[in-house]
């Protein structure tokens, strides 16, 4: 039964799993959508990507596609080109703007250029260490940028390969833990601060943030185990910063879901400084949604329920 193109019950397929290193957390993620969308009263089906996936999406045409896959094969824009081909509609950024948040160098470049404050940065492949001396090039960026840095592929998730660089002795290993995930490393220059996670939505009305999420991880770096095993991280919602800081701070991640082109739901990665500056670090189109995630966090801490803000997201998708 359909009402104005909608059904009434509406058929959501989700995809999860996958071959990338973050596999565990789609899969975690994909469960707990589809729990609220069924909570809700939706048709819920999850699917993993595999080669009948493109057969079975032309076949039984669900009202929409909402992808929890993390890594390249649900965050680099090919998956949102396919489904814009087969004329399905999909939860989250089309393919430009999945290209664009994916890209984490790239990403930074487009916000520098809206004014906004991102940390002094390199990027380097992995070829640079192979035709170079890469003691040379190490010596040379850590004398420019100075330690504290920050290594971290330029293209991946969930924090993994992610390390922080105090000195030298650490920085060779830093940069071969970031190349397991990707041939291109990104370098920045450390921001000490308050690390926030502001979440946006935007149902066709117009973006909004969600309550900032704050993270105080008890090992001193948000990474792939303080995001996801429950007890290694402290949460605040909203954050423990002044009123005009999370103003600030709101105000940049709705203009990266707008400058990086973002669609329906998106995470933008901040660090607040001393002197109260929001800093970009990265925006995310896949957010997890685990039970230690920071997006349905944010849902909650509004008032929201899960199966209400999920089911109105998937709507949106379909209206779109």
């Amino acid at each position: 039964m359909r009402q104005q193109g909608l059904a009434v019950k509406p058929h959501v397929l989700i995809l999860a799993g996958g071959i990338s290193h973050e596999r565990d957390v789609s899969l975690k993620s994909g469960r707990r959508v589809a729990d609220a969308l069924t909570d809700a009263g939706a048709q819920v089906e999850i699917r993993e990507p595999d080669d009948e996936l493109i057969g079975h999406l032309m076949a039984s045409r669900p009202d929409v596609v909402w992808s929890t896959l993390h890594g390249s094969v649900g965050e680099d824009g090919s998956l949102q080109d396919l489904l814009r081909l087969a004329h399905i509609p999909f939860v989250g950024s089309d393919s430009d703007g999945a290209k664009l948040a994916w890209n984490k160098p790239a990403a930074k470049v487009i916000m520098k250029r809206h004014g906004v404050q991102t940390p002094d940065s390199i990027t380097l492949p992995k070829s640079t260490f192979r035709e170079l001396n890469a003691e040379a090039v190490l010596a040379l960026v850590a004398a420019e940028l100075a330690f504290p840095l920050v290594v971290k592929p330029a293209m991946s998730g969930s924090a993994q390969g992610v390390s922080k660089v105090e000195n030298a002795q650490q920085f060779a290993k830093a940069m071969v833990d970031a190349f397991v995930y990707c041939d291109h490393a990104l370098i920045e220059k450390f921001v000490a601060g308050t690390e926030l996670a502001i979440s946006v939505i935007d149902l066709g009305f117009g973006a909004r943030a969600l309550p900032a999420v704050e993270v105080e991880p008890f090992s001193g770096q948000f990474g792939y185990q303080e995001r996801y095993v429950p007890g290694e991280t402290n949460y605040y919602v909203p954050a423990r910063l002044r009123p005009t800081e999370l103003e600030r701070a709101a105000e940049l991640a709705l203009l990266a879901h707008s400058a990086l082109r973002l669609r329906h739901l998106s995470r933008v990665d901040i660090i607040v400084d001393h002197e109260g500056t929001p800093w970009f670090l990265e925006a995310n189109v896949t957010p997890g949604m685990t039970e230690t995630s920071l997006f349905p966090q944010a849902i909650l801490a509004e008032g929201e329920t899960l199966s209400e803000a999920y089911l109105s997201i998937a709507t949106a998708a379909i209206r779109s």
